[in-house]
This record gives structure tokens, C-alpha cells and sequence, in this order.
């Protein structure tokens, strides 16, 4: 498994780790994917990272060495470029409100990036991200900012961030589900709902997705409401 190794974690987990590369990262993913779909016998959580994989399981039901032939069997399956059957892929345009009641730490990012505000929501809209994990909560959390550095994290902590807020760390962006605690950046939010618990399908954004944002004013925003979130080809009412 060239670029990938696997671990004893604990007496009852193995982590799967990938070298810093975005071939070996997606293989990565991919074998998390093909294991969330097809969960081997005794595996009883999946912990993605950015970089690695948390496979928890039941030591009375399987072994650490069962879990690693799983996944060096699927390494070899893999393609190079990680690709696996699966749903995603898909793009989303999600409406943004920036602005500092909305993303009240737009103005120190840019000024930490020595940017205007302008040009750091040019940045942000003008970037595509690409969906690598979902967090807790099933917060979707993507890669691919341009920024000119890493943005650092919140020396302090926001208690209570609203639902549908947009947050920047490092060269990251997640969206916040639901209302609670955060040390991300949080610079803007939109109106969608991107997470719906009674759904059948309550994510409405999965790995392998792609976003974009488009910069709103509060009118458009109000307008919009707060409908649950659809990629762009999938017209409106399509998944009542």
C-alpha cells in the first residue's frame, strides 16, 4: 500500500494513514467510502481525518489483522486517483451573505491575510472546494482555498455560531448544520439548510461533492429561505 499505512489504534481500532499527497489522500477516502458502503463484519464506527481513518471495532467479532487485509484489499482495487462507485460528484452554488453580522470575523481574516474584505470574498467565490469528509454533526468539510497563507483558527472560541455559517481554517471551509460551538472563522452564512435529520437522505452534501459560493445581499437571502440545500441540476421540489 504504497503512501498508505495502517495501525493498531487502541485495543479495539486501526488507523489508516496517508502521506500529505492528493493522490494517496483520496485513496484514502475511497477506501473509507467502500467501507462505509459495504461495512466489514465487526466494524462498528468510522472516524475520517483529513488525512487518515479511525475504523473502530468489536474485539470480540474481529481482529486489528482482519481490518488491515480489508483494507490493503481494497487499496489494490482502488484506482490511482481513488475513484469508487458512489452518489457524489455532484456541484452545489451555495448563496453567501458576507457581511459582519453574518460573518463576523470577515474583517480580521482579511486583515490577517493583509487583504481588503473585497478581494477575500473574491476568493472565496472564486474558489471551487472540494467536499473531502463530514464532520460532527455531518458538517461538510471541504479543501482547496487559495488563500494567500493559512488562516489561523480562533484564539477564542465562539460558543453558539448559527446554522448555515461558512468558517475558514488553514486552507479548509466547513458549514456549519446546526447551532453551536466552534474555533473556526466564521465569515459569512447562507439561508439553506444543509443538514435535515428527518430526511431519509438528511445531508444534502456528501464527499467528492463540489462548491462553490456566491456572494448575496440580505434581500436575495430573505428570498431564498430556508430551503433544504440541492445540487445544480437538480431543480427545486425535486426531493420533497
Amino acid at each position: 500500500m504504497t503512501g498508505i499505512s495502517t495501525a493498531p489504534f487502541g485495543d479495539a481500532a486501526v488507523m489508516i494513514a496517508g502521506v500529505a499527497e492528493p493522490g494517496v489522500r483520496e485513496r484514502v477516502r475511497a477506501i473509507g467510502r467502500e467501507l462505509e458502503r459495504r461495512t466489514p463484519h465487526g466494524v462498528t464506527e468510522l472516524v475520517a481525518g483529513l488525512d487518515s481513518l479511525l475504523v473502530r471495532f468489536d474485539p470480540l467479532r474481529t481482529s486489528p489483522e482482519s481490518i488491515e487485509d480489508v483494507v490493503r484489499l481494497l487499496d489494490e482495487t482502488t484506482g490511482s486517483d481513488g475513484t469508487v462507485s458512489s452518489v457524489a460528484g455532484r456541484t452545489f452554488t451555495i448563496p453567501v451573505v458576507f457581511d459582519a453580522g453574518a460573518g463576523p470575523d470577515l474583517e480580521s481574516v482579511a486583515a490577517e491575510l493583509e487583504q481588503s474584505v473585497d478581494d477575500l470574498v473574491a476568493t472565496v467565490t472564486g474558489t471551487v472546494f472540494d467536499v473531502v469528509l463530514l464532520a460532527a454533526g455531518m458538517a461538510p468539510m471541504m479543501e482547496g482555498g487559495r488563500f494567500n497563507r493559512p488562516v489561523r483558527r480562533a484564539a477564542q472560541p465562539r460558543t453558539n455560531v448559527p446554522a448555515g455559517s461558512i468558517m475558514i481554517a488553514g486552507q479548509n471551509a466547513i458549514i456549519q448544520p446546526f447551532p453551536g460551538p466552534t474555533g473556526w472563522r466564521v465569515i459569512g452564512r447562507t439561508p439553506h439548510v444543509v443538514v435535515d435529520i428527518a430526511r431519509e437522505d438528511a445531508a444534502a452534501i456528501l464527499p467528492g461533492d463540489r462548491i462553490r459560493y456566491r456572494a448575496v445581499d440580505r434581500v436575495e437571502a430573505e428570498r431564498t429561505g430556508t430551503a433544504f440545500l440541492l445540487p445544480d441540476d437538480e431543480p427545486a421540489g425535486a426531493r420533497q
